[in-house]
């Protein structure tokens, strides 16, 4: 296998995928924004290159088959990051791309990022790429910043219930993926083993934090309310993460996870005592 690109690797994705790559051996080549940033990743190339530059990130992906593509961050601007990027790929003759993308993805998605994920693999495969899509739930990793300073989560989520997947077994499952050309053409959900509500992911906090932790069911009013200050377009992607798990279109247990890595994910309970710095502010 030649070289793997490997997009936001000084993130917390990109960085374990890069990681975990590098145990394996695999040469890499590390596409940041800002090369001072980069992880010492053995066997890793550093180029610089960004998704709004298309001939830059075109250039930096010259004779790269395959491509892990970190979805670029939530803002007004992310679809032409995203078309930018990929045109960059189909030019550069890159044949294959595993996209970050999210549970659910659909134009019509309730979450209106799901609405963007949809939007980019549809970019990805009419663009002649083969597309590997991992449709991840929401991080276990980010749980515990959704807690307020008042020891209270809130969002209109109902009592709908969700199976938080963490970063690390996405990424090993990442990893899995680009190394495998038969993963080509599949979208995989991904998430945690159980699914749990939001009571009962503040209880788990609580437990482990010592802290008194609760969710607040709110109605989308107060959802909108309490955000107020916001960008519309910020507050649109947090309501929307939350009324998508009252919907129940993030309430899907996958076993992905674990039959293609062989070895099954975490779950909340498992993630908080392996990774306690994710949840030391709240204490």
């Amino acid at each position: 296998m030649g070289r793997i690109a490997v997009t936001g690797a000084t993130g917390q994705l990109g960085s374990r995928v890069a990681a975990l790559l590098a145990e394996r051996g695999v040469p890499q080549r590390l596409c940041v924004r800002d090369p001072a940033r980069a992880p010492r990743t053995e066997g890793a190339e550093v180029v610089a290159a960004d998704y709004a530059d298309t001939a830059g990130f075109r250039d930096a992906l010259a004779g790269i088959s395959t491509l892990f593509l970190v979805s670029g961050h939530e803002g007004p601007e992310r679809m032409d990051l995203h078309r930018s990027a990929v045109r960059a790929a189909a030019e550069a003759g890159v044949d294959r791309v595993v996209y970050t993308s999210f549970l659910g993805a659909a134009p019509l998605a309730t979450f209106t990022f799901a609405r963007e994920h949809a939007e980019t693999e549809r970019l990805i495969r009419e663009s002649g790429l083969r597309l590997t899509a991992l449709r991840n739930t929401l991080y276990a990793d980010v749980a515990p910043h959704f807690v307020g300073s008042d020891g209270v989560l809130r969002g209109p989520s109902a009592d709908g219930r969700l199976a938080w997947v963490a970063r690390q077994d996405v990424a090993r499952l990442a990893v899995e993926c680009l190394l495998d050309d038969g993963h080509a053409d599949q979208v995989y959900d991904v998430t945690g083993p159980e699914a749990i509500d939001l009571h009962e992911t503040a209880a788990l906090l609580s437990e482990v934090s010592g802290r008194k932790i609760t969710y607040h069911a709110e109605t989308l009013e107060e959802a909108r309310a309490s955000r107020a200050g916001a960008q519309d377009w910020e507050i649109d992607g947090w309501v929307g993460s939350y009324a998508a798990i009252a919907t129940g279109e993030v309430a899907v247990t996958s076993h992905t996870v674990e039959h293609v890595t062989g070895r099954r994910p975490w779950t909340f309970a498992e993630f908080l005592a392996a990774e306690p710095e994710a949840w030391a502010h709240l204490k």
